[in-house]
């Protein structure tokens, strides 16, 4: 990264995985500060990555080019409206913070001084926790080229970082990725208890799902075709496999999906009207 210094609002689970990534790029720990009201969770964070922490946030944005938003979004209007009169003009803001607009970070941010301001609103997912995340970005009219370039590293850092061209996208990308964790979880709790009624032991009916689960996806990333063309190459006619995806497709699995993603989708706007307000 372009040697930024970079404020974190929050030191949660999602703030440490993104100071763990720029860390692990060999990121300065001087350029990077985090503030946390927990003096617990600010010990740990300032001995795991050799950072500067502060109770105050006020106190760990001062000379910060990047300020990001790492807190709970029922708390962000609070932290936002108290954190606005300690912020410079030219600070960069991002937010990981689900269901909160640009819009709405903008009234609560805004001052006299600087009524507009450059903001970078993200949507992680928790495998971010390891470094395989995926998260979708989107970048207001006042977010510069360098700026950009900032965000996206930062999120890189703790795995893919895609660019959105409009915002209520997010909201899609929220029902795709955001939420798409618990999805594959689902299908994992429910493939191992069908392989244990099969009368396979709970432990190797676990291990099997897992691993297949694992290797399934490093496949679909390491192809160069899509997931429907290596669906077909192990579907051989009339064999197992095909038995199994038939007896999913007679039940409707494709149509459901796409109601659950559109139901979170959904859920996600509403979210976002109710928690900007």
């Amino acid at each position: 990264m372009s040697n930024p210094r970079i404020a974190f609002i929050g030191a949660g689970n999602m703030a440490a995985s993104l100071i763990g990534g720029l860390r692990a790029q060999g990121m300065d720990g001087q350029l990077i500060s985090a503030s946390d009201p927990g003096a617990e969770q600010r010990a740990k964070i300032a001995s795991d990555h050799g950072i500067t922490v502060f109770a105050n946030n006020g106190d760990a944005v001062k000379g910060a080019d990047v300020v990001v938003l790492a807190v709970k979004p029922q708390a962000m209007k609070t932290v936002c409206l108290a954190l606005a009169p300690e912020l410079q003009g030219n600070q960069m803001i991002v937010s990981i913070a689900a269901g909160i607009t640009c819009a709405s970070l903008q009234t609560w941010l805004s001052t006299p001084n600087a009524p507009t301001r450059p903001i970078v609103r993200c949507m992680p997912n928790t495998p971010a926790l390891l470094r395989q995340g995926v998260s979708g970005l989107f970048a207001n009219a006042q977010v510069n080229t360098a700026q950009r370039q900032q965000a996206e590293q930062l999120l890189s850092a703790v795995g893919v970082a895609l660019w959105l061209e409009e915002e209520h996208l997010i909201d899609a990308v929220t029902a795709v990725s955001g939420s798409g964790p618990a999805y594959f979880f689902l299908l994992i709790e429910a493939m191992t208890a069908a392989g244990e009624k099969l009368g396979l032991p709970a432990a190797t009916a676990a291990q099997l799902t897992l691993q297949t689960a694992l290797g399934a996806a490093r496949m679909a990333v390491a192809s160069d075709v899509d997931a429907a063309e290596l669906r077909r190459r192990v579907t051989s006619p009339a064999g197992t496999t095909e038995a199994a995806i038939k007896s999913f497709q007679a039940g409707g699995f494709e149509a459901l999906v796409e109601q659950a993603l559109n139901a979170a989708a959904h859920r996600s706007a509403e979210l976002a009207e109710q928690l900007g307000q």
